[in-house]
């Protein structure tokens, strides 16, 4: 069968920084540990006065076309992922395909273009799409661009405040790919849920600790799905899981019951059960309640121990490191996860070539996809290529006053002018808006 994945990945951050623990805590009143230890955050991204979706998504796309020496015939398709789109009928897709069109000499007609929505799994969703779409035979020879790009804005004083952040992440996706190459079996877990929602509206509607639940839900349900076509998991069969992250501390709750379930039956449950017992099995239990509660002192239990804390620290925390500096940017989120921990081998000299990589994406509303990626020969080199790390250390530090700005700049329901805190540089920018209350760009050299 035909290798089928990605080949080439590249991220654009928001041009702006806030700082939780020095800048946004104080005017919360609250404790910064609050959300460097409790959520796992340190900073958020936000896009600048003239940053949105698009110019994000087209900045990420032409630096990674560019690097791989592109041109618009090799691109099939273009495929956007967004949960933050202002139009409800043309797609952000072509937006980018216009942007590209300023600084190349063909065009992009040829090429299929679509918006994928499905809260922060949408981003996986179209790279599945580009993967079939080459699987099936339909590419001729050509590679699809999949872009996942999204400002996470809540409402202020909201419980997601905290979790705010803006990027884009581009990638290519080929037939023999460089980075990973994607497997043929998938896992699912959907529910018609009303975690995580916006009805006609910008900003969501969250049930905070009813969306904690059904992430975690929707994520057993979606590995036990993917076991039933690959096998039972063991926690060495993976080099890195990377999770949807929507704050970190989020992705600890996920790990360690994935850890659980891996691990049951298995040489280190019988290991660590001089320590904390067995796990506990439903039939010893008269109820629902009991059994649960047994789980949860469980797993309090598992997340003490050495063998639990190796594999975090090995499987987990380096695919969290880029999330914790950025925020959440929704449908690109499990992708700045891949990356993160791809980066973290290279840099570290870690061989990951012909190892796997298990990549568990979810979107409120609500599903959650699991899969396999094997890791290929050329993954250092094309990791190296990223500019994430200048990017990051280059933002422009805002206030507090200047977040509240940033904030109504870029709030639909406002028409607030705001002079740019950076100056763009050979990049896509919003130029205003045309005469069908289109979003217009240009590319500033």
């Amino acid at each position: 069968m035909t290798s089928v994945g990605i080949d080439a990945i590249e991220i654009h951050t928001g041009k702006l920084k806030l700082d939780l623990a020095e800048t946004f805590a104080p005017e919360m009143g609250d404790d910064p540990e609050k959300y460097t230890k409790g959520l796992g955050l340190h900073a958020s991204s936000f896009p600048d006065a003239y940053e949105d979706i698009v110019t994000m998504g087209a900045n990420a796309a032409h630096r990674l076309l560019e690097r791989k020496g592109l041109e618009p015939a090799d691109v099939g398709r273009i495929d956007v992922a967004t949960e933050s789109a202002f139009d409800n009928s043309k797609p952000v897709s072509t937006y980018i395909a216009g942007c590209l069109e300023q600084v190349y000499d063909g065009d992009f007609h040829h090429a299929n273009k679509g918006e994928r929505k499905f809260a922060c799994i949408a981003g996986t969703q179209s790279l599945d799409d580009a993967v079939n779409w080459i699987l099936a035979g339909r590419n001729r020879g050509r590679g699809a661009l999949v872009i996942a790009t999204d400002t996470a804005l809540y409402a202020r004083d909201s419980s997601g405040e905290a979790t705010q952040g803006a990027g884009a992440v581009a990638m290519w996706i080929t037939e023999d790919p460089d980075i990973v190459e994607l497997s043929t079996e998938q896992g699912y877990g959907s529910a018609d849920e009303t975690d995580f929602l916006k009805p006609n509206q910008q900003f969501p509607s969250v049930d905070g600790k009813r969306s904690m639940q059904v992430y975690l839900a929707r994520m057993r349900e979606a590995l036990q799905d993917f076991e039933r076509a690959t096998g039972a998991s063991h926690p060495n069969d993976y080099a890195f899981i990377p999770f949807h992250t929507p704050f970190p501390g989020m992705v600890r709750k996920a790990a360690v019951l994935g850890y659980r379930h891996m691990i049951r039956g298995t040489d280190i449950e019988e290991e660590l059960a001089a320590d904390i017992g067995r796990q506990p099995r439903r039939e010893r239990f008269d109820s629902d309640d009991a059994f649960e509660d047994a789980i949860s002192e469980y797993v309090d239990g598992l997340t003490d121990t050495d063998a639990y804390r190796e594999w975090y620290d090995a499987a987990i925390q380096p695919t969290l490191s880029i999330s914790s500096q950025v925020g959440n940017w929704y449908t690109g989120s499990v992708h700045l996860a891949r990356f993160s921990a791809l980066k973290h081998a290279a840099e570290n000299g870690i061989d990951l070539a012909g190892k796997r990589l298990l990549v568990a994406s979810y979107g409120s509303g609500a599903q959650a996809e699991i899969h396999s990626e094997t890791v290929q020969d050329g993954f250092t080199e094309a990791v190296a290529a990223s500019t994430v790390d200048e990017q990051i250390e280059q933002r422009y530090d805002i206030s507090f006053a200047e977040y509240e700005q940033v904030h109504d700049r870029h709030n639909h329901e406002k028409s607030v002018e705001l002079e740019p805190f950076t100056q763009p540089d050979a990049e896509f920018v919003f130029d205003g808006w045309g005469p069908m209350n289109e979003r217009k760009y240009t590319y500033v050299e």
